[in-house]
This record gives C-alpha cells, sequence and structure tokens, in this order.
C-alpha cells in the first residue's frame, strides 16, 4: 500500500523522499526556536545501556527518510511532509499503528510558522484520520498536546477530536518529561 499521497484542497501529503533534503534542512533551520518548545527530545541513557547507541542521538536526513518509509510499509507508522504548492510546510505521523483489539494510533504533527494559522495543519490531521479509519479500518486516533499549546490543541478540536483528559508527564518534549491532554476521535462505523 506504501507510497500513498493524500490530496486536500490546500495541501498535499506526500511520503518523505531523500530528494526532499534542501527543503526539509531549510524549513526546520528557519523554524528551530518556534519549534523546539513542542519537539520531543531524548531522556538521558546510560552509556551501559544497550539502547545507548540507537537511542541517545537524531538521526541524519537519509536515515529518517529510509526509517520513516520502512515502518509506513511495515504498517506500523504513517510519515507525510505537507505541501502547499511547492513548498514544504510541514510534518504529520500517524504512529503507534496497532490492531486486534486495540485498532489504533497517535498523530503528531508540526508546520513552518510562516504557514501556521492557515488551515493546513487542520486539513492534514484530517486527511490523516480519513486515512486511519478508511484505509487501515482503525478504531481509536490519539492527539496528544502540551496544555500551554493552545494552537495545537485547537488544530485537534477543529478536526473533530473530543478531549479525553491529561496524562502526566507523558513524554519528554523540550528536555523533561512534559504533561499532555489527550484528544481522541473513534471511528463510528467499526464495530
Amino acid at each position: 500500500m506504501w507510497p500513498v499521497t493524500l490530496l486536500g484542497n490546500q495541501i498535499t501529503l506526500r511520503p518523505p523522499r531523500l530528494r526532499d533534503r534542501a527543503q526539509w534542512n531549510a524549513v526546520r533551520g528557519e523554524n528551530k526556536e518556534w519549534l523546539s518548545p513542542w519537539e520531543a527530545t531524548f531522556p538521558q541513557i546510560p552509556e551501559s545501556s544497550p539502547a545507548y547507541e540507537s537511542h541517545s542521538k537524531r538521526p541524519s536526513f537519509y536515515e529518517m527518510v529510509r526509517t520513516l518509509n520502512h515502518e509506513s510499509r511495515a504498517g506500523r507508522s504513517y510519515s507525510f511532509f505537507i505541501w502547499h504548492e511547492k513548498n514544504l510546510v510541514g510534518q504529520i505521523t500517524m504512529g503507534g499503528v496497532m490492531y486486534g483489539a486495540l485498532r489504533g494510533a497517535h498523530i503528531g504533527y508540526w508546520i513552518d510558522r510562516n504557514f501556521a494559522n492557515r488551515g493546513f495543519t487542520t486539513e492534514a490531521v484530517k486527511l490523516v484520520t480519513a486515512f486511519g479509519f478508511a484505509q487501515l479500518g482503525l478504531h481509536r486516533i490519539e492527539i496528544n498536546v502540551r496544555p500551554e499549546n493552545a494552537a495545537s490543541c485547537k488544530v485537534a478540536l477543529k478536526a473533530g477530536f473530543i478531549e479525553e483528559g491529561q496524562r502526566k508527564a507523558f513524554l519528554h518534549i523540550d528536555g523533561a518529561w512534559r504533561d499532555h491532554i489527550c484528544f481522541v476521535k473513534n471511528n463510528e462505523l467499526i464495530q
């Protein structure tokens, strides 16, 4: 099933490609301060841990693209770059895909500050949610957001997710374990 391209009214969601590197580096570099309060970070892992080498540093762009596409082909996670016309404006991932009795996943995203507040992120969330429900047959999708990120909370609500509750020290973000608000949308067509 992979690669998949999702077409919206204002945006296109396309799998990451190696040739996107220059645009990725430019957008991420320009948005470093804008994104850092919301970006996942790695908690300290003892050097003696077997996980130290593979979980203590960020991958290169090429490693990231290969890993994201491998995970998508395996059906565990689906990552898309968000494009508006010829501009790379963000990324959205539906990860942690689980089948069986749960049939769920979670969504994470970021947007270039120059394209924020234009509805692109909300449209991306709606497209990925529809993909998860219609193509993958998922029942439950979550978006977990730091309470301080009012704009991202609005995205979840505008995309039809409902606030379910708070998760204490849920993810390691910006150097510390941070509380998150959990927003949920269920697929009412799945019995």
